[in-house]
């Protein structure tokens, strides 16, 4: 399944089959390389909070965070825009992350489930599941782990977490320190100039479809 450039489409992060976020997002680029997609400001997002509006870190704990009340929020992203891609079946993304005058900042390694595609007609996306551990690269490859302790904290916890192998979400992120510290694709500073297509409109409003069942994992 590929996507047509242009296409608006739904970046979902999921786990258990719930909805953790869903981000409306436009299609830059679908390849053998992978998928591109870019993040709008103030585009219309959703996000999983508690009934009373908080996130997980919002909360004292994990435990805390599963055994509360939730609900769907739609909210709107507030941050400069965002260019993310997903590598042909790896289990990571790269975020290229930039600040209000629209230069490049840094990139940001997402390390997930690989993404699963679906197509409904009028809606389509792709769901990931997100694993909480992080990498942080700067404009000169200077890279950092990111949220290491809330990977722990989550292990911790196997009846909740959605992670089941912990050696194999460290070993895709050693794997991608060694793109990083060669300065090999994505890191090489393709895309780091990206600038969207000006006729691309911002979507304020979710598509009608956005909450439709998780896609079941192989």
């Amino acid at each position: 399944m590929r996507f047509e450039p242009g296409r608006l489409i739904l970046h979902r992060d999921t786990h258990r089959g719930r909805l953790g976020f869903v981000n409306p997002v436009r299609v830059v680029a679908d390849d053998d390389r992978g998928l591109l997609v870019w993040l709008a400001r103030n585009s219309a997002v959703a996000l999983e909070t508690t009934t009373d509006g908080r996130g997980p870190r919002d909360m004292p704990s994990f435990l805390e965070w599963e055994a509360a009340p939730k609900k769907a929020t739609v909210a709107t992203w507030r941050g400069p825009g965002v260019l993310r891609f997903f590598p042909a079946g790896a289990d990571h993304s790269v975020w290229f992350f930039r600040d209000d005058d629209n230069y490049f900042t840094r990139y940001y390694v997402n390390l997930e489930e690989h993404a699963v595609r679906w197509d409904d007609g009028d809606v389509a996306g792709f769901d990931v599941v997100d694993q909480d551990l992080d990498i942080v690269a700067d404009p000169a490859l200077n890279w950092q782990w990111k949220d290491e302790d809330e990977f722990e904290e989550r292990l911790a916890h196997p009846d909740l977490y959605w992670v089941p192998d912990e050696q194999a979400v460290w070993s895709e992120g050693f794997r991608v320190i060694k793109l990083i510290e060669a300065g090999d694709f994505p890191f090489d500073g393709t895309w780091t100039d990206f600038h969207p297509d000006p006729s691309w409109p911002t979507p304020t409003e979710l598509p009608i479809g956005w909450d439709r069942p998780v896609v079941a994992r192989n």
